[in-house]
């Protein structure tokens, strides 16, 4: 036991001094390069500086959401793939994403950043994947019982009809909408308002904390919901408690960032690669590889054709995806080895 908690503190230790190495890198990167030295002395001249802008108004703040969304998308991962005992399940799985698509393309067709002005987007987002995770825990509960198999199927369901009603309205905007719903669900961690990126990391370290209290069901889950039951594990209680965590986690991300793809799906995986699979590690560590992963690719993709912008989920998805075939090849080749 000592040895294991060892090796956990190492694990958690070499991860958060990515996550600063990344943090530090993504200051300095960017058109206009600001190197560690200079850094340090713009900070104690403070306000007035066009540096301090650029560090303090525009970096800081996306690194600051990439935090807070990488880690939130991570750890919904890794409790949804731990409720359902599947590796291919994610966060956007339930079609949470879908319902937050289509309250923006609202949002967007129907102008409502008028009478809302910057809130529009994420307010709409949100009510739209709130409707969504009603939806779908009315649908899928059954005397009290929350069918864990139902939930994935109707989310399925519902993500592919969200994906046809978005293309319709997609199909009927005007072209500068267009642009607008294209660009959002792509995903940009670009936003100005402050209380919006303040709000987004509060709730990814609430749900980091609390999920915590479930990290021993969720180890339980791992041997099926009848021997979690035998356990002592309030099986239902649990499943619902967690469903809504991980809403919450999605929900909010999916609003204020838009649909940032393969982070749910592929740092639980690359992590268990190294942490194994107890849950006391793999929530914490699953949160920091997550916000250094999205951090280090929303880097490259304001640097990658500067001064233009890529949108930072088409980076995801590309770099998430070649991750996950690597770590299902080693995968495999670790069960032939055995």
């Amino acid at each position: 036991m000592k040895k294991k908690v060892i090796s956990w503190i190492l694990w958690i230790s070499i991860l958060c001094s990515l996550l600063l190495g990344i943090v530090l890198f993504s200051l300095c990167t960017g058109s206009a390069g600001i190197s560690l030295k200079k850094i340090l002395g713009v900070i104690l001249e403070g306000r007035g500086t066009i540096e301090y802008s650029i560090l303090f108004d525009i970096r800081l703040p996306r690194i600051i959401l990439g935090f807070a969304v990488g880690g939130a998308l991570s750890l919904a991962g890794v409790i949804l793939q731990g409720m359902f005992r599947n590796p291919l399940v994610e966060p956007y799985t339930l079609g949470i994403s879908g319902g937050a698509a289509i309250g923006v393309c609202l949002s967007i067709v129907l102008r409502l950043n008028r009478p809302l002005g910057i809130l529009s987007m994420p307010i709409s987002g949100f009510l739209g994947a709130a409707l969504i995770i009603l939806l779908i825990y009315t649908l899928s509960i059954r005397k009290g019982i929350l069918k864990i198999q139902g939930l994935l199927l109707t989310g399925v369901m519902i993500s592919f009809i969200s994906s046809s009603l978005i293309m319709l309205i997609m199909s009927i905007s005007r072209a500068e909408d267009l642009h607008g719903i294209i660009f959002w669900i792509m995903g940009s961690l670009e936003e100005p308002n402050w209380f919006l990126i303040k709000l987004a990391s509060f709730i990814a370290i609430f749900g980091l904390a609390v999920s915590y209290l479930f990290c021993f069901s969720l180890n339980a889950f791992s041997l099926g919901e009848e021997e979690a039951l035998h356990l002592g594990i309030n099986v239902e209680r649990t499943k619902r408690l967690l469903f809504i965590l991980t809403s919450l986690l999605t929900g909010f991300s999916v609003s204020v960032a838009g649909i940032i793809g393969f982070i749910g799906l592929v740092v639980p995986h690359f992590i268990r690669m190294f942490v194994g699979n107890d849950h006391r590690i793999l929530l914490i560590s699953s949160f920091l590889c997550g916000a250094a992963f999205l951090i280090f690719c929303d880097t490259l993709a304001r640097t990658v054709i500067s001064p233009m912008e890529l949108p930072v989920g088409v980076l995801t998805g590309i770099l998430g995806g070649i991750f996950f075939v690597y770590a299902l090849t080693k995968r495999q080749v670790a069960l032939g080895r055995k």
